[in-house]
Formats: C-alpha cells, sequence, structure tokens
C-alpha cells in the first residue's frame, strides 16, 4: 500500500499529456461544432431544395411546353379550318369567272355601285379584274364584311388586280339623269378608263349597255361573283371615305354613321339645319331650305 507521500509523489510526477483541461474553452469547442453540424444540414437542406426547385421547374417547362404544343395545334387547326373556309368561298364565288377563264377569256371584269339609296352624297362604280393565278382570299359582299376588313381588303385588291377603275358622280347629276342613269354612266366611265380591255363584263342585276363588251348580269352578284364583291369593295370604301370627308364640311346630320342614308339623325338634321349643298333635291322633293 502506498503513502500518502508516494501518492502526492505520483500525482506530481503525472507526464504533461494528462494536463488538465481547461474548461472555459468547453463552451467555445460546443458553439463551433454546432456552427459546422448546422452548416453542414443547411447545405445539405438548400442542397435538397434545390434540387426539388429544379425537379418542380422541370416538370412545369415540360408541361408549359406541352400547353405550348398543344394551343399551337389547336390554333393551327382553327387556322385550316379557317383557311379552307376562305378557299372554298373564293371557289364557289369563283364559277362565272372560271367559266370564262376555262373558255380563254382570262380579263373579265366584275362591275358594281355603292349610293344608289343614300339623300346625299355621290353614286360610285368601280371595276375590278382579278389575276386567276393570283386569288385574294376573303373577298365577299362588301355589305357582309366588317369596316376593318373591307380597308384590309381594298388595299389588298389594289395591289393584286390586274386592273382596276372607280367613278364617282356627283348629286347635281343625279338630279339631273335620275339615280340609274347616273349608275350606268359610272359604270360605262369604269370599263372605259380600265387599263386593259375585258373581254367580258360581270354587273350586279343591271343589264348594261354601250361599252361593246359582252355582259353576263347576275342577280346578287356582289354574293355570286368574286371579281362583282372585288368591285363592290372598291366602291364601298371609296364612297365612306368621302362621306367622312363631308360630315367636316357639313356637321349634323350624321354623314358619319349614316354615310348620307336616311337615318332619323339625318332627317333630324335636315329639320334642323336644312339640305345641303351635297343633298340629293330629287331625293327630297317638298323639303324646303338650304344650307
Amino acid at each position: 500500500m502506498l503513502s500518502s507521500d508516494t501518492k502526492r509523489k505520483n500525482k506530481e510526477n503525472k507526464p504533461s499529456d494528462y494536463k488538465q483541461l481547461n474548461f472555459e474553452d468547453l463552451p467555445r469547442y460546443s458553439t463551433e461544432n454546432t456552427i459546422v453540424k448546422n452548416a453542414k444540414t443547411n447545405a445539405k437542406t438548400n442542397a435538397k431544395a434545390n434540387e426539388n426547385a429544379i425537379v418542380k421547374n422541370t416538370k412545369k417547362n415540360i408541361k408549359d411546353e406541352k400547353d405550348k404544343k398543344s394551343k399551337a395545334k389547336i390554333k393551327k387547326a382553327k387556322l385550316g379550318k379557317s383557311m379552307k373556309k376562305l378557299v372554298d368561298l373564293y371557289h364557289s364565288m369563283s364559277n362565272y369567272e372560271r367559266k370564262e377563264w376555262e373558255s380563254q377569256i382570262l380579263l373579265v371584269a366584275g362591275l358594281d355601285e355603292v349610293g344608289r339609296g343614300p339623300l346625299a352624297g355621290p353614286v360610285v362604280a368601280a371595276a375590278c379584274i382579278l389575276d386567276p393565278e393570283n386569288p385574294i382570299l376573303g373577298i365577299n359582299d362588301s355589305k357582309k364584311l366588317t369596316e376593318k376588313k373591307r380597308e384590309e381588303l381594298f388595299i389588298e385588291i389594289q395591289n393584286k388586280a390586274v386592273c382596276y377603275s372607280i367613278v364617282r358622280i356627283e348629286h347635281d347629276v343625279i338630279d339631273e339623269v335620275n339615280i340609274l342613269n347616273a349608275t350606268k354612266m359610272a359604270m360605262v366611265e369604269c370599263v372605259r378608263i380600265l387599263c386593259l380591255k375585258p373581254g367580258k363584263l360581270l354587273i350586279d342585276a343591271i343589264d348594261l349597255k354601250g361599252t361593246g363588251i359582252p355582259v353576263i348580269a347576275i342577280i346578287k352578284g356582289d354574293s355570286l361573283s368574286v371579281s362583282i364583291a372585288a368591285a363592290s369593295i372598291l366602291a364601298k370604301v371609296t364612297r365612306d371615305r368621302i362621306m367622312v370627308e363631308f360630315d367636316n364640311v357639313y356637321p349634323g346630320y350624321g354623314f358619319i354613321q349614316n354615310k348620307g342614308y336616311g337615318t332619323t339623325l339625318h332627317y333630324d338634321g335636315i329639320k334642323k339645319l336644312g339640305i345641303t349643298p351635297i343633298h340629293r333635291k330629287s331625293f327630297l322633293k317638298g323639303w324646303e331650305g338650304s344650307f
């Protein structure tokens, strides 16, 4: 058994490796270990979150791409159907022209007028020779088209037609020779000033004489002949623009809306302001006063 002195001596002679730990350092070591552990945990969590986000975004992108392709496919199908309708319409309205084209009469002019019924403004006629090799899809009776569509087709017809002409006959001539004769005058002049002489004329329900060219008069021709419909668009847009200008000169008659036709607003304007210099007096017998 060791004595007390021996125990004390042994305790004093312990190697330096057995130096007592400084307990004041323990909290610092513990905190540093926790930070490292948390950093690793956070890094792992963030990596997993990023991975999940990437997977989620990838799935969303794939879904969006599928939806995009699906919508594009549907849109293409709709456009296909819409295009087919336009092609079918053009084909059905080209029967008269096609018959002449197949007979080697390639210059077929359609004629139409706009403005026979209004109380004011000119009557406008147009002639149009379309190119058999360059169809203009969307052409239809001008009354069945929106103003925007008429304006678009007006430009396209001018750019693609073989040739065309537009003539206006003023209100005073209408009063002098009557509206039917004024309309025929406009049509004859349209044919005369065409850059090329047509071999056949297609006209909306008028048996036109005085051109020296064979005529086919077609009832409701602007719905049955693409050439007549093209002429109706040229005449309609031209006359509408004229009446919009007159609305600025003679306000109060609603010319911008009614284009000279006898609407309630138009008649109210006449009652209040009287007739204007562009009114057709032969259409307004009994009305007094002038502007």
